[in-house]
């Protein structure tokens, strides 16, 4: 009996990580032609940066600081003139939005250039939202290298005709092994959204 168990556990964690490691290989084949730095990426109407943690004192942490940065990189290359900021404001960690804004400001971003989205909860909703109430066809995603695939493919889908740009972050070992965890177990559930949506 208790070998049978083993055994079938075993299938299930196997048959997991196929799943886990098949969709993460799909959302890289969906979004191929579609990532690259800011000195090769294409011209877009406007720049959407997706929110992530920010600290206790309401300024970006490093991932989305990394974001936001080359945001800011790719409006002054005359690149994107516009910036889409999209995340939660009324967070746990506080308001993304805010912190973004606030951010890219005081780095001299004309804040009539900056739309803030204050909804865009996940990273689908993000994309969905740009689509939806901000009628945005054409852009630019900034985001981490991990995070890239899977947010150009949902954007995609949402019909956008969407590049991902490459944010870098100056993290910790431990914090970019979380989000890469945490990026392998997002990609089965964007899979199933592409699929079924």
């Amino acid at each position: 009996m208790k070998r049978r168990v083993l055994v079938w556990g075993g299938a299930v964690v196997a048959g997991l990580l196929v799943v886990v490691a098949g969709s993460n290989a799909w959302l890289w084949v969906v979004s191929a032609g579609h990532r690259s730095e800011v000195g090769q990426a294409p011209d877009a109407p406007v720049v959407i940066v997706p929110g992530a943690k920010v600290a206790e004192d309401g300024t970006p942490m490093s991932y989305l600081r990394g974001r936001l940065d080359v945001a800011i990189d790719l409006v002054r290359a005359g690149k994107a003139a516009r910036i889409l900021v999209s995340g939660d404001a009324g967070g746990i960690s506080g308001d993304e939005i805010a912190a973004m804004t606030s951010y890219l400001v005081s780095r001299g971003i004309d804040p009539a250039i900056i739309e803030p989205d204050p909804a865009g909860l996940s990273t689908r909703e993000t994309c969905e939202r740009a689509r939806q109430h901000y009628a945005v066809d054409r852009a630019l995603i900034v985001t981490q290298y991990e995070h890239l695939p899977r947010a150009v493919a949902l954007c995609r889908a949402a019909g956008i005709e969407a590049d991902g740009v490459t944010a870098y972050c100056e993290c910790r070992r431990i914090t970019k092994v979380r989000n890469n965890l945490r990026e392998w177990l997002a990609a089965p559930k964007a899979i199933f959204a592409l699929l079924f949506r």
